[in-house]
């Protein structure tokens, strides 16, 4: 245990150093030196402006990294047509990821709209388990998240040890503000989701994502109502998913 606790510690440390190294480079430079350090190496894209402008990046310079998207099976019709037309434009597969559980057999174990009175058990058996299983094949995988989006993503670094899902995570755009990302996408034409223009900086799951008004913060309208801003994907901490559901539906829950 020594030696494994050990040498885990001596990787996360050259990870902090990998960091550093590459902290304020270009996008396609640190993607470029990930693919070389980490071969197997993935994209988890959720569409977002910033998810595009990586999909942009890693087409224009032929990086080897595999392409996917958690579907949970309640996006936006705009979100869907948005991952054909990226697909058309760069003459690329982004794969779907789905959770075992599709979302009628989900309402028919748990009841309908889960997402209003537990959305931590939702995003975890529509998100986090299905990324957790697609994330087992690779060494590193890639976030499109930003330090500035939200105060759990402050201390995000360009590379660094995941250990939610036991593999490095990659995040390019960690420094980049708002503005750098809108920039590359209006000149380098990339398609994004027109929600943008609508009122919608960040958009998850339709039931889940609302306009926001001037002078609220970006991700306001993600669980508008609750504390909660983050699906739980990229939450240092773990949190329970089942303290709401037990709550108000203890003889429906079921864990393992």
């Amino acid at each position: 245990m020594d030696h494994v606790s050990e040498s885990m510690a001596t990787e996360i440390s050259e990870l902090q150093r990998l960091g550093v190294v590459l902290a304020g480079r270009p996008p396609h430079e640190i993607l470029a030196r990930a693919v070389e350090r980490f071969p197997l190496l993935a994209f988890a894209t959720g569409f977002g402006v910033e998810g595009c402008a990586l999909i942009d990046v890693i087409a224009r310079h032929q990086l080897r990294i595999d392409l996917f998207t958690l579907d949970t099976g309640l996006l936006f019709p705009e979100t869907l047509d948005l991952w054909r037309r990226l697909e058309e434009r760069y003459g690329v597969t982004i794969r779907a990821v789905r959770s075992d559980r599709s979302v009628p057999d989900q309402a028919a174990k748990f009841g309908d709209r889960l997402w209003e009175r537990a959305p931590d058990l939702c995003c975890s058996m529509r998100k986090v388990a299905p990324l957790k299983g697609a994330l087992a094949s690779f060494d590193a995988w890639v976030s499109a998240i930003r330090r500035d989006q939200t105060r759990e993503r402050s201390s995000t670094s360009v590379v660094e040890w995941d250990e939610k899902f036991g593999l490095v995570k990659v995040s390019p755009l960690a420094h980049w503000s708002s503005a750098d990302v809108w920039s590359h996408v209006r000149s380098n034409d990339v398609p994004f989701n027109p929600l943008h223009e609508r009122g919608y900086p960040s958009i998850g799951c339709l039931p889940c994502t609302s306009p926001v008004f001037p002078g609220e913060d970006p991700r306001a309208g993600r669980w508008r109502g609750l504390e909660r801003k983050e699906c739980g994907i990229h939450s240092r901490s773990e949190r329970s998913q089942l303290t709401s559901l037990r709550k108000e539906r203890p003889s429906d829950v079921r864990v393992g």
